[in-house]
């Protein structure tokens, strides 16, 4: 019997080559957008190592992300608990296009304050012609990725790390030499990746993380809020802020009209990264 019939958990062979299989199964996980490796070999009828190979070659082709126990989609919306390398993943090219865009809007001498996340990691890889910046972030793969050169003062807010997130939580303030205690400070622009806007605001999906991003608001001259399109239209657990405590959005595409409605009377500027 030829070898690229598959053996299925119960003995049966499957008719199908494994081709023609990797094929349904890549069309499947883009339509449920992330699934598990015992889900897949319950429906495609093979066993679970038969389903981790083709996971694992899907990857490699770049069809899918293989995580660990399954895969998601390209296109997926990131749950809750999806880990930053997973995240990086996906929407690359749209995080691409605002990163760039939103990195051309910052001017040289600015105090700017950037979140933890992926679209506002892209922006800030994008800071390459600008000087004499000062950062502070909560965001811990910033200081690996920024060049020295942009940077007069980079600043790590302290507090709790989020591992899978990448992400430190505590307060917008640096401790000061001696007994003075704390320092708050304010800066000319926050640039804040948000995980859904709706006309109702701007949400995340960790509590801590979306008081953070709502302070760096309050705590900004000007605030560019970073949303791929598929953050619209969807609302997560956490409020960050109603629309009008951002000046402008930078998307990947027009947002659909009642979203654009509301932006519009939120005095939201809307810049989208098209390509062109």
């Amino acid at each position: 019997m030829s070898r690229s019939l598959a053996t299925s958990p119960t003995g049966n062979r499957s008719a199908r080559f494994p081709a023609s299989r990797q094929a349904d199964l890549a069309s499947f996980v883009a339509e449920k957008g992330q699934v598990t490796v015992a889900d897949l070999a319950t429906r495609f009828d093979v066993s679970p190592d038969t389903i981790r190979r083709d996971l694992d070659q899907l990857d490699a082709d770049g069809i899918l992300i293989r995580t660990h126990g399954g895969a998601v989609s390209l296109s997926a919306v990131p749950r809750a608990d999806t880990g930053v390398d997973i995240r990086m993943r996906l929407q690359t090219s749209a995080k691409d296009r605002i990163g760039a865009l939103a990195a051309s809007l910052v001017t040289d001498g600015t105090v700017l304050m950037i979140n933890a996340g992926t679209t506002s990691l892209s922006m800030a890889r994008h800071l390459k012609d600008q000087r004499e910046l000062t950062i502070a972030t909560n965001n811990l793969r910033i200081p690996a990725e920024i060049s020295p050169k942009v940077c007069r003062d980079l600043y790590l807010f302290g507090g709790s790390v989020r591992l899978g997130a990448q992400a430190v939580v505590g307060p917008l303030s640096f401790r000061a030499d001696g007994n003075a205690g704390d320092i708050d400070i304010k800066c000319d622009l926050a640039v804040i990746g948000v995980g859904a806007i709706s006309a109702s605001g701007y949400t995340t999906s960790h509590l801590a993380e979306a008081v953070m991003m709502g302070q760096m608001m309050k705590r900004a001259t000007r605030v560019i809020v970073l949303a791929d399109s598929s953050k619209f239209g969807r609302q997560l657990f956490a409020q960050i802020s109603p629309l009008d405590a951002g000046d402008v959005l930078v998307t990947d595409q027009q947002p659909p009209q009642d979203l654009q409605t509301a932006l519009d009377e939120s005095g939201v500027q809307v810049i989208v990264a098209d390509g062109n």
